[in-house]
């Protein structure tokens, strides 16, 4: 599934080609998504201009003059560029098309993603009770450590929750614990502030530098640019298990937690 580093790459990649374009028509193949596509979308959208292209945790909030296109990538979905016209292939659903030319053509194998219309989309049912973004101010150390006494689920379960952060997925949630020398198997109430601390910068700093890198690429994701992401080639944890540790040599171990797989270092992570 794309996670917050590729749904931003995503969205980095389409946000110049649309941003101040008018839509001339939308096309779509076919509506059965996880939630369907509303009947009414080519209506809505079609003669507006795009303001504005942003991301809400997983969210793509594609912003026209009146009203937000709210777009999820779900398990295999992407957003690319291509010129307006161009014959769709087997599970290309959806055209927005340009003036400039071009379409914003959404492909999804699986059809578990989303595209729906809203004219407020921050307090939209599902964007209303997400977290604060991880690379902004509202989210540190302090905050996981307070949201974290009581709580008796495993550290890594607890970070990937929406409601603490949003877009700390499987992939980063595993790198970063590694990073701060945590293991993903204790107890979120067990962590020390000061471990909490560093966690936090842990995962800004693995979030940015994904960013940065074009996100991970890992079965199906392409960035809205058509190229696929590299930080998956700097990993220490994720999809490691059985291997030998980068920084200690030890056999990197894999349990489940959450449903999850979650590989982790024996030596390094405490």
């Amino acid at each position: 599934m794309p996670e917050l580093p590729e749904v931003e790459t995503t969205r980095r990649g389409i946000a110049p080609h649309l941003e101040g374009q008018r839509v001339s028509r939308v096309i779509v193949r076919d509506r059965r998504l996880r939630w369907p596509i509303p009947e009414d979308l080519d209506v809505r959208l079609s003669g507006q201009k795009i303001v504005v292209v942003e991301r809400r945790a997983k969210y793509l909030l594609i912003q026209a003059e009146v009203g937000t296109l709210i777009s999820h990538l779900g398990m295999s979905g992407n957003l690319r560029l291509v010129e307006a016209g161009l014959p769709a292939l087997k599970h290309e659903h959806v055209d927005i098309e340009l003036e400039s030319g071009m379409a914003l053509r959404y492909t999804d194998p699986r059809r578990f993603g989303a595209m729906l219309w809203s004219l407020d989309p921050h307090n939209h049912e599902l964007l209303i009770r997400l977290g604060p973004e991880p690379l902004t101010d509202l989210f540190d150390g302090l905050r996981l450590y307070e949201l974290s006494r009581g709580r008796s689920m495993a550290v890594k379960p607890f970070i990937m929750d929406n409601a603490v952060v949003v877009g700390v997925g499987n992939i980063y949630a595993t790198e970063a614990l590694f990073a701060a020398g945590i293991d993903p198997r204790r107890d979120a109430k067990s962590i020390s502030k000061a471990r909490y601390i560093k966690l936090a910068i842990e995962i800004k700093r693995i979030l940015a530098a994904a960013i940065e890198r074009g996100g991970t690429t890992l079965r199906d994701f392409i960035g809205g640019d058509g190229q696929p992401g590299y930080f998956q080639q700097e990993l220490f944890a994720y999809g490691r298990g059985e291997e030998p540790c980068k920084v200690c040599g030890t056999i990197m171990r894999e349990v489940k937690l959450g449903q999850r797989a979650s590989v982790y270092c024996p030596k390094c992570q405490k």
